[in-house]
Protein backbone atom coordinates (compact mmCIF):
# COMPACT_ATOMS: atom_id res chain seq x y z
CA UNK A 1 0.00 0.00 0.00
CA UNK A 2 1.04 3.53 -0.39
CA UNK A 3 1.56 5.93 3.18
CA UNK A 4 3.01 9.21 3.97
CA UNK A 5 5.66 8.65 6.53
CA UNK A 6 6.99 11.43 8.84
CA UNK A 7 10.29 10.60 9.67
CA UNK A 8 11.42 12.71 12.25
CA UNK A 9 10.68 16.47 13.89
CA UNK A 10 10.95 19.28 11.28
CA UNK A 11 9.91 20.66 8.43
CA UNK A 12 7.27 18.93 5.75
CA UNK A 13 10.33 17.49 4.26
CA UNK A 14 10.10 15.10 6.59
CA UNK A 15 6.90 13.90 4.64
CA UNK A 16 7.98 10.69 2.96
CA UNK A 17 5.00 9.07 0.48
CA UNK A 18 6.70 5.21 0.71
CA UNK A 19 5.21 2.09 -0.10
CA UNK A 20 4.85 -0.67 2.87
CA UNK A 21 2.56 -3.66 3.40
CA UNK A 22 -0.60 -3.66 4.31
CA UNK A 23 -0.97 -4.12 7.61
CA UNK A 24 -3.19 -7.33 9.44
CA UNK A 25 -5.76 -6.80 11.65
CA UNK A 26 -4.63 -8.45 15.16
CA UNK A 27 -7.45 -9.88 17.83
CA UNK A 28 -10.01 -7.68 18.51
CA UNK A 29 -8.79 -5.19 15.21
CA UNK A 30 -10.42 -4.47 12.18
CA UNK A 31 -8.23 -3.65 8.74
CA UNK A 32 -9.80 -0.13 7.23
CA UNK A 33 -9.42 0.75 3.70
CA UNK A 34 -9.24 4.70 4.07
CA UNK A 35 -11.49 6.57 1.95
CA UNK A 36 -10.64 9.96 3.35
CA UNK A 37 -8.19 11.74 6.05
CA UNK A 38 -9.05 14.78 6.87
CA UNK A 39 -5.59 17.27 8.10
CA UNK A 40 -5.56 18.40 12.08
CA UNK A 41 -3.28 21.20 13.71
CA UNK A 42 -2.26 17.67 15.82
CA UNK A 43 -0.57 16.09 13.39
CA UNK A 44 1.57 19.19 11.96
CA UNK A 45 2.06 20.59 15.90
CA UNK A 46 3.48 16.36 16.17
CA UNK A 47 5.53 16.75 13.14
CA UNK A 48 7.15 20.33 14.37
CA UNK A 49 7.74 19.57 18.21
CA UNK A 50 5.29 21.94 19.45
CA UNK A 51 3.53 19.42 22.13
CA UNK A 52 6.84 19.63 23.93
CA UNK A 53 10.25 20.80 24.36
CA UNK A 54 14.15 18.95 23.57
CA UNK A 55 14.24 16.04 21.33
CA UNK A 56 11.01 14.41 22.49
CA UNK A 57 7.80 15.98 22.08
CA UNK A 58 4.00 14.34 21.49
CA UNK A 59 1.35 13.32 23.23
CA UNK A 60 3.45 10.92 25.65
CA UNK A 61 6.49 12.44 27.27
CA UNK A 62 8.63 9.19 25.71
CA UNK A 63 8.03 11.67 22.28
CA UNK A 64 7.00 10.22 18.81
CA UNK A 65 8.50 7.25 17.59
CA UNK A 66 9.71 7.87 14.02
CA UNK A 67 8.64 6.77 11.19
CA UNK A 68 5.40 7.40 12.08
CA UNK A 69 2.33 7.56 9.63
CA UNK A 70 0.14 10.62 10.84
CA UNK A 71 -3.79 11.24 10.22
CA UNK A 72 -6.52 10.45 12.84
CA UNK A 73 -10.02 11.88 10.88
CA UNK A 74 -10.25 8.84 9.19
CA UNK A 75 -13.54 7.11 7.43
CA UNK A 76 -13.34 3.52 5.17
CA UNK A 77 -15.02 0.45 4.48
CA UNK A 78 -13.51 -2.23 6.54
CA UNK A 79 -12.52 -5.03 4.38
CA UNK A 80 -10.71 -7.30 6.85
CA UNK A 81 -11.58 -8.37 10.37
CA UNK A 82 -9.47 -10.29 13.13
CA UNK A 83 -10.25 -13.22 15.85
CA UNK A 84 -12.88 -12.30 17.95
CA UNK A 85 -14.33 -9.81 15.70
CA UNK A 86 -18.00 -9.97 14.65
CA UNK A 87 -18.52 -10.90 11.08
CA UNK A 88 -21.09 -8.35 10.49
CA UNK A 89 -18.34 -5.47 10.67
CA UNK A 90 -17.25 -6.58 6.94
CA UNK A 91 -18.28 -4.26 4.42
CA UNK A 92 -19.52 -1.40 7.26
CA UNK A 93 -18.61 2.31 6.49
CA UNK A 94 -17.19 3.76 9.75
CA UNK A 95 -15.56 6.54 11.21
CA UNK A 96 -12.82 5.59 14.12
CA UNK A 97 -12.85 6.93 17.23
CA UNK A 98 -9.25 8.51 17.54
CA UNK A 99 -7.69 7.36 20.32
CA UNK A 100 -7.38 3.88 23.12
CA UNK A 101 -7.21 4.44 26.99
CA UNK A 102 -7.78 2.41 29.83
CA UNK A 103 -9.63 5.67 31.27
CA UNK A 104 -13.06 4.62 32.86
CA UNK A 105 -16.40 6.17 31.00
CA UNK A 106 -16.44 9.85 31.05
CA UNK A 107 -12.83 9.90 31.34
CA UNK A 108 -11.17 8.06 28.85
CA UNK A 109 -9.80 11.37 27.06
CA UNK A 110 -7.50 11.86 30.26
CA UNK A 111 -6.10 8.79 30.85
CA UNK A 112 -2.32 8.39 31.34
CA UNK A 113 -2.32 5.34 29.21
CA UNK A 114 -4.81 7.51 26.42
CA UNK A 115 -2.71 7.06 22.76
CA UNK A 116 -4.07 8.41 19.53
CA UNK A 117 -3.88 7.27 16.06
CA UNK A 118 -1.17 9.11 14.30
CA UNK A 119 0.91 9.66 16.91
CA UNK A 120 1.15 6.24 19.29
CA UNK A 121 -0.39 4.52 15.99
CA UNK A 122 -0.17 4.59 12.56
CA UNK A 123 -2.76 6.55 10.83
CA UNK A 124 -4.65 7.74 8.17
CA UNK A 125 -2.25 9.08 5.98
CA UNK A 126 -2.40 5.66 4.18
CA UNK A 127 -4.32 3.18 1.68
CA UNK A 128 -4.84 1.27 4.63
CA UNK A 129 -5.17 1.16 8.66
CA UNK A 130 -6.16 -1.05 11.44
CA UNK A 131 -7.91 -0.14 14.71
CA UNK A 132 -9.83 -1.53 17.41
CA UNK A 133 -13.39 -3.05 16.30
CA UNK A 134 -14.91 -1.89 18.85
CA UNK A 135 -13.79 1.99 18.05
CA UNK A 136 -14.75 2.37 15.09
CA UNK A 137 -18.48 3.68 14.72
CA UNK A 138 -21.26 3.78 11.48
CA UNK A 139 -20.36 6.74 9.74
CA UNK A 140 -22.74 9.70 10.27
CA UNK A 141 -23.41 10.84 6.54
CA UNK A 142 -23.21 8.70 3.32
CA UNK A 143 -20.51 10.44 2.02
CA UNK A 144 -17.02 9.38 3.60
CA UNK A 145 -15.58 12.82 2.73
CA UNK A 146 -18.21 14.83 4.49
CA UNK A 147 -17.79 12.07 7.30
CA UNK A 148 -14.46 12.86 7.86
CA UNK A 149 -14.31 16.00 9.30
CA UNK A 150 -15.25 15.53 12.44
CA UNK A 151 -13.48 13.66 14.12
CA UNK A 152 -10.84 15.54 16.28
CA UNK A 153 -12.15 18.73 15.48
CA UNK A 154 -15.81 18.01 16.71
CA UNK A 155 -14.89 15.73 19.32
CA UNK A 156 -13.33 18.55 20.54
CA UNK A 157 -15.65 21.57 20.12
CA UNK A 158 -17.72 19.19 21.17
CA UNK A 159 -16.26 18.69 24.62
CA UNK A 160 -15.69 22.19 24.89
CA UNK A 161 -19.33 23.51 24.59
CA UNK A 162 -20.13 20.67 27.21
CA UNK A 163 -17.33 21.17 29.62
CA UNK A 164 -18.41 25.00 29.87
CA UNK A 165 -22.17 23.91 30.18
CA UNK A 166 -23.34 25.95 27.66
CA UNK A 167 -27.05 27.38 28.22
CA UNK A 168 -29.72 28.45 25.91
CA UNK A 169 -29.55 32.32 25.34
CA UNK A 170 -25.71 32.75 27.03
CA UNK A 171 -23.36 34.21 24.59
CA UNK A 172 -20.70 32.46 23.22
CA UNK A 173 -17.65 34.07 21.68
CA UNK A 174 -15.50 31.63 18.84
CA UNK A 175 -12.42 32.71 18.19
CA UNK A 176 -10.79 31.12 14.91
CA UNK A 177 -14.32 30.91 13.87
CA UNK A 178 -13.52 29.61 10.42
CA UNK A 179 -10.90 26.94 10.90
CA UNK A 180 -11.98 23.12 11.65
CA UNK A 181 -12.82 23.35 15.75
CA UNK A 182 -14.35 26.81 14.84
CA UNK A 183 -16.43 25.92 12.29
CA UNK A 184 -17.74 23.34 14.52
CA UNK A 185 -17.88 25.45 17.75
CA UNK A 186 -20.68 27.85 16.30
CA UNK A 187 -22.42 24.82 15.05
CA UNK A 188 -22.42 22.76 18.40
CA UNK A 189 -22.86 25.98 20.90
CA UNK A 190 -25.97 27.52 18.48
CA UNK A 191 -27.96 25.16 16.94
CA UNK A 192 -27.52 22.20 19.75
CA UNK A 193 -27.70 24.12 22.16
CA UNK A 194 -29.28 27.47 21.70
CA UNK A 195 -26.53 29.84 22.21
CA UNK A 196 -25.71 33.02 20.80
CA UNK A 197 -22.41 32.93 19.06
CA UNK A 198 -20.07 35.49 18.22
CA UNK A 199 -17.54 34.43 15.88
CA UNK A 200 -14.18 36.24 15.34
CA UNK A 201 -12.48 35.74 12.21
CA UNK A 202 -9.96 37.59 10.22
CA UNK A 203 -11.30 38.36 6.64
CA UNK A 204 -14.88 40.03 6.98
CA UNK A 205 -15.65 38.51 3.78
CA UNK A 206 -16.38 35.41 5.98
CA UNK A 207 -19.41 36.88 7.12
CA UNK A 208 -22.13 35.65 5.50
CA UNK A 209 -20.73 32.09 5.98
CA UNK A 210 -20.61 32.17 9.32
CA UNK A 211 -23.82 33.60 10.02
CA UNK A 212 -24.84 30.18 8.02
CA UNK A 213 -23.16 28.43 10.38
CA UNK A 214 -25.02 29.99 13.20
CA UNK A 215 -23.19 32.81 14.28
CA UNK A 216 -25.33 36.10 15.17
CA UNK A 217 -22.34 38.17 14.66
CA UNK A 218 -19.05 38.48 12.97
CA UNK A 219 -16.30 40.19 14.05
CA UNK A 220 -12.44 40.59 12.54
CA UNK A 221 -9.39 40.15 15.60
CA UNK A 222 -7.84 42.62 13.14
CA UNK A 223 -10.13 45.43 14.74
CA UNK A 224 -8.14 47.97 16.73
CA UNK A 225 -11.15 48.35 19.01
CA UNK A 226 -11.88 44.77 18.92
CA UNK A 227 -13.50 44.25 22.84
CA UNK A 228 -15.40 47.65 22.56
CA UNK A 229 -17.18 46.01 19.59
CA UNK A 230 -17.96 42.71 21.30
CA UNK A 231 -19.35 44.55 24.19
CA UNK A 232 -21.07 46.79 22.10
CA UNK A 233 -23.26 43.99 19.88
CA UNK A 234 -24.03 41.69 22.40
CA UNK A 235 -24.69 45.34 24.91
CA UNK A 236 -22.30 43.81 27.58
CA UNK A 237 -19.97 41.32 29.07
CA UNK A 238 -20.04 37.70 27.25
CA UNK A 239 -20.78 34.57 29.33
CA UNK A 240 -18.13 32.49 27.50
CA UNK A 241 -15.16 32.01 25.44
CA UNK A 242 -14.33 28.98 23.15
CA UNK A 243 -10.65 29.57 22.15
CA UNK A 244 -8.25 28.11 19.92
CA UNK A 245 -6.18 30.92 19.09
CA UNK A 246 -4.39 31.39 22.63
CA UNK A 247 -1.94 34.29 23.26
CA UNK A 248 -3.01 36.81 20.58
CA UNK A 249 -6.82 37.28 21.94
CA UNK A 250 -6.21 36.50 25.59
CA UNK A 251 -6.22 39.42 27.11
CA UNK A 252 -9.39 40.74 24.97
CA UNK A 253 -11.08 37.43 26.11
CA UNK A 254 -10.62 37.99 29.35
CA UNK A 255 -11.68 41.89 29.22
CA UNK A 256 -14.41 40.68 27.77
CA UNK A 257 -16.26 38.53 29.83
CA UNK A 258 -18.58 38.99 32.70
CA UNK A 259 -17.95 37.98 36.10
CA UNK A 260 -17.99 34.19 36.43
CA UNK A 261 -17.53 33.90 33.04
CA UNK A 262 -15.73 30.89 31.66
CA UNK A 263 -12.94 30.62 29.06
CA UNK A 264 -12.11 27.48 27.76
CA UNK A 265 -9.28 26.83 25.13
CA UNK A 266 -8.10 23.97 22.73
CA UNK A 267 -5.22 25.11 20.91
CA UNK A 268 -2.89 28.08 20.82
CA UNK A 269 -2.43 28.90 17.23
CA UNK A 270 -2.03 32.56 17.86
CA UNK A 271 0.87 32.20 20.26
CA UNK A 272 1.79 29.06 23.16
CA UNK A 273 2.71 31.19 25.75
CA UNK A 274 1.15 34.90 27.25
CA UNK A 275 0.80 37.15 30.51
CA UNK A 276 -1.78 36.88 33.09
CA UNK A 277 -2.68 39.53 35.75
CA UNK A 278 -3.97 36.95 38.37
CA UNK A 279 -6.33 39.60 39.41
CA UNK A 280 -8.47 39.55 36.06
CA UNK A 281 -9.66 35.56 37.53
CA UNK A 282 -9.84 36.35 40.96
CA UNK A 283 -11.77 39.88 40.76
CA UNK A 284 -14.07 38.57 38.04
CA UNK A 285 -13.96 35.15 39.30
CA UNK A 286 -13.06 34.04 35.97
CA UNK A 287 -13.03 29.77 35.20
CA UNK A 288 -10.39 28.49 33.17
CA UNK A 289 -10.39 24.94 31.12
CA UNK A 290 -7.98 23.33 29.11
CA UNK A 291 -9.61 21.10 26.89
CA UNK A 292 -8.07 18.32 24.72
CA UNK A 293 -10.74 15.72 22.74
CA UNK A 294 -13.47 13.94 24.69
CA UNK A 295 -15.31 11.11 25.72
CA UNK A 296 -17.14 8.24 23.56
CA UNK A 297 -20.40 8.97 24.75
CA UNK A 298 -19.52 13.05 23.49
CA UNK A 299 -18.51 10.88 19.92
CA UNK A 300 -21.86 9.49 20.14
CA UNK A 301 -24.06 12.35 20.78
CA UNK A 302 -22.15 14.63 18.48
CA UNK A 303 -22.67 11.38 15.50
CA UNK A 304 -26.00 11.36 16.48
CA UNK A 305 -26.41 15.36 15.92
CA UNK A 306 -24.21 15.17 12.42
CA UNK A 307 -26.83 12.49 11.26
CA UNK A 308 -29.87 14.80 12.34
CA UNK A 309 -28.47 17.33 10.21
CA UNK A 310 -27.63 19.82 13.24
CA UNK A 311 -24.16 19.86 12.34
CA UNK A 312 -22.76 20.18 8.53
CA UNK A 313 -19.76 19.70 7.39
CA UNK A 314 -17.12 22.34 6.33
CA UNK A 315 -14.94 21.57 3.84
CA UNK A 316 -12.50 23.88 2.13
CA UNK A 317 -10.62 21.45 -0.38
CA UNK A 318 -9.26 17.94 -1.22
CA UNK A 319 -5.95 16.13 -1.97
CA UNK A 320 -4.54 13.59 -2.91
CA UNK A 321 -2.56 11.59 -0.60
CA UNK A 322 0.59 12.17 -2.23
CA UNK A 323 0.04 15.99 -1.76
CA UNK A 324 0.25 15.57 2.11
CA UNK A 325 3.11 18.18 2.16
CA UNK A 326 1.17 20.57 0.10
CA UNK A 327 -2.16 20.17 1.81
CA UNK A 328 -0.30 20.65 5.40
CA UNK A 329 1.26 23.45 4.31
CA UNK A 330 -1.86 24.85 2.44
CA UNK A 331 -3.81 23.69 5.97
CA UNK A 332 -1.67 26.61 7.97
CA UNK A 333 -2.23 29.44 5.46
CA UNK A 334 -5.14 32.25 7.13
CA UNK A 335 -8.21 32.49 5.58
CA UNK A 336 -9.11 28.72 4.33
CA UNK A 337 -12.92 28.14 5.65
CA UNK A 338 -13.02 24.75 7.35
CA UNK A 339 -11.09 21.27 6.66
CA UNK A 340 -9.13 20.51 4.42
CA UNK A 341 -9.14 16.19 2.93
CA UNK A 342 -6.75 13.86 2.12
CA UNK A 343 -7.87 11.41 -0.33
CA UNK A 344 -5.71 8.05 -0.84
CA UNK A 345 -7.64 6.91 -4.05
CA UNK A 346 -7.80 10.16 -6.32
Amino acid sequence: MKAVQVTGYGDVDKLEVVTQAIPEPKEGEVLIKVKACAINNTEIWMREGAYGTGSKSGWKPEGVQFPRTPGSDITGIVVKTGDSVDQSMMGKNVVLFPFTSSGENGFEHISEDMSFIGSEYDGGYAQYVVWPAHLCYDMPLSDYIESAVFTVSGLTAWHMVEQIQVQPGETIMVTGANGGVGSLNIQIASKVFGAEVIAIVGDLDLEEKMKELGAAHVLSYKSKNLADEIIRVNEGPIDSVLDVVGDALFSTSLQVLKKGGKFCTSGSAGGQKTELDFRTLYLKHITLYGSVLGTTEEFERMLHAISEGKIKPVIDRTFPLEKAGEAQVYFKKSGKLGKVVLLPEE
